[in-house]
């Protein structure tokens, strides 16, 4: 994204974590939680090793579908601070974006004391002579977990890896202890499930061991490359996470009696560790609800920072403010110490209770709605055929994304149904808030009054959202005449939307009043059974004009529905000399409204079989559209084989070097499946032209009208570059079409 209408301009930071410290590290932490040492073995003896492995590989397959869709989104856009609330608002818009956003700030923001208070009982059950000091411990806790965030996610960063190394050690001691042990008849014994288990029960119980994946990716304004650093750490996140659990239940399995198992799990834990180390498992709790408190003490601030810069409420503008060095959100961390504070106070003095276990439940379901609304955000952008959709990311398509919204869904239904409808209710306050939406109610045919009241909100929608590159969108107008005698004009027009924009098929009369209502009309219907008929997704129009050259004019000043207009007019080449003048008027009249022209020399429509396609690079207004319409081409079924080349003709050596370079990071920028070829030659750019693309199927040629062109002048020289080439685009650009975005 190369500007952000929403956000403003950007804030620098002065934080450039890279793969491992930035994502990786803080995921693994939240992923190894107190799921791991409280609550793995009790699953294990109930659903017995096949289900608990079940329950782990279902599990995974939801964060590993959510991970998916994460690095689709993060691939395809510059990523800034703010995370999984950044993506999707993106995606989905401000007011979506904000609900979700807030609803995650929440849940971090809640995860924090939910921490601390396990952290706080893990404590006193190893050492119960502290229990009457449970308040202090939390609030001691929170206090220095506060300063070590507040220096800096640096700082926060150094202190995570210290936890992370006492939780390795940790789990060595335990999965080597536990393997020592390893019989195979124990593990026999416990392969089936328990008599009265209860898989989906033990599922809600399990799932939270798996969750975490966005603590690395609520870094993401702190990372150097989040482009790159998102998909491979969240992803690495994941695996680790798969290998460790996988070999805790293994082990488990083949150590401990299926009644130990499900009694005595930390203590079966305790018990089983390496050299009689158990307080190395007790240090690895105090690690796990550690590590994950300083996650969301990092997450919670840098999505409140940006919900604060998006202007979304003004109650968040206080926030939006970070430090000088780092951009550190210490307002926003300020307000998350705020809450942790209040929720431990509530809590007391006393470990647990019905009522915190209930918020803990809540904070579950507001991260399965932000993975469920992720995997929404990438599926509306892949089925939706959003041309500026081209992520780096390859390992993607929408039907995993469909399958990790709805395994989102699911899982908070299994989990606690209340608790899942309650906090969808509470979503969708919030995000009524935002909207303050009001459905019109509509009379008549129940499909089309619904549809146009749709189409009539959405156009009103539009009309008051900011124009941007991202969405950019085909809006093409081709006056096509008589459509069947110019069907290469319309296939390729046809081929250009790709069933992501707009097409309308004008043909103009010329005649009087009389003809409106006769002539007219008849045209109209033959124009309308050739789009049915060839079942072209196109709008047709019809136009009575006294003057052609005055009516075209006219008709492209007005020609639109609300927000709705042409954004590239699209004509064949005249052949004829006697309208040069009329010729040039209307390019320089489209160029004048701000709209892109194409115009085709017409050689016939392309053979079947491999298609090549050229493009001629003298600079990126034109060339910028040039890329995207050769690339919504070879989306088409009948392109899908074809090559784009990108072509560009320099005089020597040393320049050759520089145009290659340069057009390699512009094609990798873009996102586009292209190579490069820059020739050097010395010879008149029309020979060069001949000579590379005389074999193609299509070329695309940049254009320059001006106001003070010669149009005989003009005629004359395009038309000696036309003779003997294949079909050729000649694209002049608004400039509106931003490759980069």
């Amino acid at each position: 994204m190369s500007k952000d209408q929403v956000s403003g301009p950007p804030v620098p930071t002065g934080n450039h974590f890279g793969t491992i410290c930035g994502v990786f590290t803080p995921s693994i932490l939240t992923i190894f939680g107190v799921i791991m040492f409280m609550r793995a073995g009790h699953v294990t003896g109930k659903a017995g090793v096949i289900g608990a492995l079940l329950i782990l590989v279902v599990s995974k397959a939801i964060t590993t579908l959510s991970s998916l869709s994460i690095s689709a989104i993060s691939t395809n856009t510059a990523v800034r601070g703010g995370g999984a609330y950044f993506l999707i608002s993106r995606t989905l818009g401000p007011e979506f974006g904000g609900t979700i956003g807030i609803a995650l700030f929440l849940a971090q923001s809640l995860s924090v004391p939910f921490y601390i208070l396990g952290f706080g009982e893990a404590l006193i059950r190893t050492y119960p002579g502290l229990r009457d000091s449970f308040l202090w411990i939390t609030l001691s806790t929170a206090a220095i977990l506060f300063i070590i965030t507040w220096v800096g996610a640096g700082w926060a960063i150094k202190a995570q890896y210290f936890i992370m190394a006492v939780l390795f050690l940790s789990i060595v001691a335990f999965l080597g202890g536990s393997f020592s042990r390893f019989e195979i008849e124990i593990f026999k014994t416990n392969l089936q499930p328990d008599a009265d288990s209860d898989f989906w029960r033990l599922f809600a119980v399990y799932f939270p061991a798996v969750t975490g994946i966005m603590a690395g990716i609520n870094m993401s304004g702190d990372l150097k490359d989040p482009m790159r650093s998102i998909p491979r750490g969240t992803l690495a996140a994941i695996a680790v996470g798969f290998v460790v659990y996988a070999l805790e239940i293994i082990a488990l399995g083949g150590s401990a009696s299926r009644q130990d198992l499900i009694d005595r799990p930390y203590e079966v834990l305790k018990d089983h560790a390496l050299l009689n180390s158990g307080f190395l498992v007790a240090a690895g709790v105090y690690s796990a609800t550690l590590s994950s408190a300083i996650g969301s003490f990092m997450g919670a601030p840098r999505i409140l920072q940006a919900l604060a810069r998006d202007h979304l409420l003004p109650i968040f503008r206080p926030f939006a403010k970070g430090t000088a060095k780092g951009d550190e959100p210490r307002r926003a961390l300020v307000a998350t110490m705020v809450l942790t504070i209040g929720v431990l106070l509530l809590a007391g003095n006393s470990a647990g209770g019905g009522a915190f276990n209930f918020v803990a439940i809540i904070v579950t379901m507001f991260f399965l709605l932000t993975y469920g609304m992720t995997n929404l955000a990438a599926f509306v952008e892949s089925y939706g055929r959003n041309p500026s959709f081209r992520p780096r990311f390859r390992i993607y398509h929408w039907s995993t994304a469909m399958l990790g919204t709805v395994g989102c869904a699911g899982a908070a239904w299994l989990i606690d149904p209340i608790s899942a409808v309650l906090a969808f209710i509470v979503v969708t306050g919030i995000y009524l808030t935002i909207q303050r939406h009001i459905l019109d109610v509509t009379f008549g045919d129940a499909r089309r009054g619904f549809q146009y009241s749709r189409v009539r909100k959405g156009l009103l929608h539009l009309t008051g959202m900011a124009v941007h590159p991202k969405n950019w969108r085909p809006t093409i107008l081709v006056l096509s005449g008589r459509p069947e005698s110019r069907p290469t004009l319309v296939l390729y027009s046809v081929w250009f939307e790709c069933g992501r924009g707009i097409l309308s098929l004008v043909e103009f009369l010329v005649g009087g009043q009389e003809d409106i209502s006769g002539r007219r009309i008849d045209t109209f219907r033959k124009l309308e059974s050739f789009v049915k008929e060839n079942e072209i997704d196109a709008f047709p129009e019809v136009v009575v004009v006294d003057d052609f050259d005055r009516g075209v004019n006219v008709f492209l000043q007005s020609h639109s529905l609300g927000p709705i207009k042409p954004n590239i007019v699209m004509l064949g080449w005249s052949e004829d000399p006697n309208r040069e003048a009329a010729f040039v008027n209307i390019l320089q009249t489209v160029i004048r409204l701000g709209k892109s022209a194409l115009v085709l020399y017409d050689q016939g429509l392309p053979a079947w079989g491999n298609r090549r396609i050229d493009l001629w690079w003298r600079g990126q207004r034109n060339g910028s559209l040039m890329i995207i319409l050769a690339h919504m081409l070879q989306s088409n079924q009948d392109w899908e084989n074809s090559e784009i080349r990108v072509m560009r003709a320099v005089r020597d050596e040393a320049s050759r070097q520089e145009a290659v370079a340069e057009l390699k990071s512009l094609i990798d920028a873009a996102r586009v499946d292209a190579t490069v070829e820059v020739v050097v030659s010395s010879q008149p750019f029309a020979k060069i032209l001949h000579e590379q693309s005389e074999g193609s199927t299509v070329v695309f040629l940049g254009l320059h009208i001006g106001d003070a062109i010669d149009p005989h002048l003009f005629y004359e020289k395009t038309g000696q570059l036309l003779e003997r080439m294949p079909t050729t685009i000649l694209v002049a650009s608004s400039g509106e079409a931003d490759l980069l975005a």
